[in-house]
């Protein structure tokens, strides 16, 4: 059943608008009396049905509320070293269907690409388009948010999670596993996981993370390209947190 994000408090009567509007009666060819999922600002996710439809509005009625929860127990925040050409996008787009809270694209000293200014806005207007369609396929009951382009400092001071990693290839004492089960000891509830982009995590960078207290792992004995390694971490973290499947 489709889902859509709706920015109005729940209410028994709530309008789809815009864009949304646009697809559901031009693309989907949906009537009154269709149904469907909407989620509220307010987070309340509900099955509605279509009272009336035209392009720029659709007006539904709530049907009930639905109880179940599509979120992770663990917020996860992603941490990014922007990656060129389309990996940017393809990142984003499965870590918002895997379960991320926000991803931060970082700008690290051995990106390729190079991001500022208009340049930088317009490609996170960009990629938030994205992570808003992940969330809409996959079921979220939020749209994580896609974060402005950050220095490795910035992101830190952004963002400070109790667990921190950052996965470095260089590192062969602690697995992510490791620092897994060290964190669930102390009641993990939020996780920051820094990737660094093709060229890696610079020594400066490493020293940065390292102050402000995450811990380096290992994600094993392979390389892993840019934009396979956070999503193999991802994975790695909601399984050991039961967050895919029982």
């Amino acid at each position: 059943m489709h889902r859509f994000f709706v920015p109005q408090l729940y209410n028994e009567t709530m309008t789809i608008e815009g864009v949304d509007a646009r697809h559901i009666s031009k693309v989907l060819r949906m009537q009154p009396g269709a149904q469907l999922q909407i989620v509220s600002d307010d987070g309340v996710s509900a099955l509605a049905e279509i009272s009336a439809i035209d392009s720029e509005c659709v007006t539904v009625h709530c049907l009930e509320k639905l109880a179940e929860s599509h979120e992770p127990a663990v917020r996860l925040i992603l941490a990014q070293g922007l990656a060129k050409g389309e990996k940017m996008e393809f990142i984003i787009q499965k870590a918002v269907e895997m379960g991320a809270y926000s991803v931060v694209p970082v700008a690290m000293e051995h990106s390729v690409v190079r991001l500022d200014g208009a340049k930088a806005a317009k490609k996170v207007e960009r990629w938030q388009k994205i992570a808003e369609s992940a969330a809409k396929q996959s079921k979220r009951d939020i749209i994580p948010e896609v974060q402005p382009v950050q220095t490795m400092a910035q992101m830190l001071a952004a963002n400070d999670c109790a667990t921190k990693i950052i996965a470095y290839e260089c590192e062969d004492k602690k697995s992510l596993k490791t620092a897994l089960k060290e964190a669930q000891a102390n009641a993990l509830t939020d996780l920051l996981l820094i990737i660094g982009p093709e060229g890696g995590i610079s020594e400066a960078e490493l020293e940065t993370a390292r102050a402000a207290g995450a811990v380096p792992v290992s994600l094993g004995r392979r390389i892993l390209r840019a934009e396979t390694a956070g999503l193999v971490a991802i994975s790695a973290i909601f399984y050991e947190t039961g967050d895919l499947g029982d």
